[in-house]
């Protein structure tokens, strides 16, 4: 079987400035490869030349910041690099598929970092690395369950930052039923918070 290797990113959740996609442009320019781009109203594409193959990024526009959308499979040791770091410096998530021979080593990326890493041979998969929640389930469940201002207020205030940050993505979005469920879940946890500092 051939040494050639393959790389697959799934499930990408990177967030960026314009700033981000003309570094990247610059970069690949500066490493030779043919590449052109064009723009709309809802995206920006850049269509990139490896070998025989043409690789498309889907950037796609988000009120002033863009999105990378799609997963994408690169043959192309270099670009790999180059999406890498992309999904470091945006401090994003991605599932990250490393083919190569009859291995798969797959990458769980969370926040820039690497999670967990499964390798796959064959019917035989092992964990060779995961890291350790800082915070057990349990701790945070029962931090979740618990009804003591000193331990629900902090997990409180989490969830109410976690759900402005997705109103605020269904708002750049457009949709109306997501930012209708997230007021909803907000008027809750104020109320909630309001009987806590009483």
């Amino acid at each position: 079987m051939s040494k050639s290797h393959e790389v697959e990113y799934c499930n990408l959740e990177l967030r960026f400035d314009r700033r981000l996609i003309r570094n990247f442009i610059k970069t690949l320019i500066q490493e030779g490869y043919s590449l052109y781009w064009n723009e709309s109203d809802q995206q920006f594409i850049v269509s990139i030349r490896t070998g025989r193959k043409l690789v498309k990024l889907r950037f796609q526009r988000i009120g002033e910041r863009y999105k990378i959308v799609g997963n994408y499979s690169f043959k192309d040791e270099k670009l790999a690099e180059l999406m890498e770091k992309m999904i470091g410096d945006t401090r994003g998530h991605a599932v990250v598929k490393r083919f190569k021979d009859r291995q798969i080593l797959i990458e769980n990326i969370m926040f820039g970092e690497i999670i967990r890493m499964v390798e796959i041979s064959g019917v035989e998969h092992k964990v060779l690395f995961q890291k350790e929640p800082v915070v057990t389930v349990e701790e945070m469940m029962q931090a979740f369950r618990s009804r003591r201002p000193d331990e629900r207020i902090p997990v409180l205030r989490l969830e109410l930052d976690y759900e402005l940050a997705t109103l605020h993505d269904a708002i750049q979005e457009g949709d109306r039923e997501a930012v209708e469920r997230c007021k909803e879940r907000l008027m809750e946890f104020r109320h909630e918070m309001l009987l806590l500092e009483m």
